[in-house]
């Protein structure tokens, strides 16, 4: 699954180049699941609309037009967004559909534009999709009232996020704070990254946890969170930035994919991988102390 700096990213280089474009048509492959939308309601808001912006929202995107309705799009863990006109870019899961002969096998939607440009939705394994929905009714949607708040929007709080986490008290901090409605847009990379970070051993139960170490853990994602974002985005093997191009977060990452290698606070310890949650943890066992467990 991306998390918030993949999906910035592709955000970003679509921002580029969609507005004012207008779209003429529509094609759908083989996958329905992938483009849900009424024929009426395509006919009636999709055809003819102008793009007027691109947004995020934790993972999704979403493509506002002139009708006042939008494209909801979500990548899920293989989707791509590639355009090709008199510039081209791609983004998302990293195969030789970013560059190749589209639509392929893996194109699930096509946009056409009135200049000749075109915007496909790749998509392998069929998980994500792209939906057309009045731009009011966006925030309406059962994902989007869950969502916590963009930890990036200088009008969240390291409160707001303490207030958040704490009505998960028995909870390991890591679960908790992989929960979407917590904090939107954090995922295993970003997470093990902010744990090492603010010295926080991931099995530690939230409330055990100190409000200066949340503080600190929240303080340490944001600027975890935008190092990725202006690096492009994580070189994990799913996701590349807008343009095509691996991100570069990686090389600079402290844990993440890094097990068996030292340390960057303690030279002679070697980071460890163990599970949490049922997800692939990265820790330095000094910098993260085990906790003591509750009988």
């Amino acid at each position: 699954m991306p998390e918030l700096p993949e999906v910035e990213t592709v955000r970003s280089g679509l921002a580029e180049l969609l507005p004012g474009r207008v779209v003429a048509r529509v094609a759908v492959f083989d996958s329905p699941k992938s483009f849900p939308n009424a024929p009426a309601d395509v006919e009636q808001f999709l055809y003819g609309a102008r793009v007027t912006a691109v947004r995020r929202r934790a993972k999704v995107l979403m493509i506002d037009l002139d009708t006042r309705y939008s494209l909801v799009v979500h990548l899920k863990m293989t989707g791509q967004l590639i355009f090709r006109g008199q510039e081209s870019f791609a983004g998302g899961h990293p195969n030789d559909s970013l560059i190749g002969k589209l639509p392929d096998r893996s194109t699930r939607v096509q946009i056409d534009f009135i200049d000749g440009s075109r915007l496909f939705f790749n998509d392998q394994r069929k998980f994500g999709w792209v939906k057309l929905l009045p731009t009011d009714e966006v925030k309406n949607l059962p994902f989007m009232q869950k969502v916590g708040p963009e930890p990036l929007d200088p009008q969240t709080r390291a409160e707001d996020f303490i207030q958040r986490i704490r009505h998960r008290q028995n909870s390991m901090i890591k679960p908790a704070f992989l929960d979407q409605t917590v904090i939107a847009g954090v995922g295993n990379i970003y997470a093990d990254e902010a744990l090492w970070a603010a010295q926080i051993h991931p099995q530690t139960r939230v409330k055990n946890v100190s409000d200066q170490q949340l503080n600190t853990l929240f303080t340490e994602l944001r600027r975890i969170l935008q190092l990725s974002i202006d690096q492009g985005g994580s070189t994990d093997k799913n996701y590349v930035d807008a343009e095509g191009r691996k991100g570069n977060y990686l090389t600079f990452a402290h844990v993440f994919r890094r097990e068996g290698q030292a340390c960057h606070r303690h030279p002679d310890q070697e980071i460890i991988k163990l599970k949490v949650g049922g997800r692939g943890t990265h820790i330095c066992p000094v910098c993260q102390k085990t906790p003591i467990f509750d009988k």
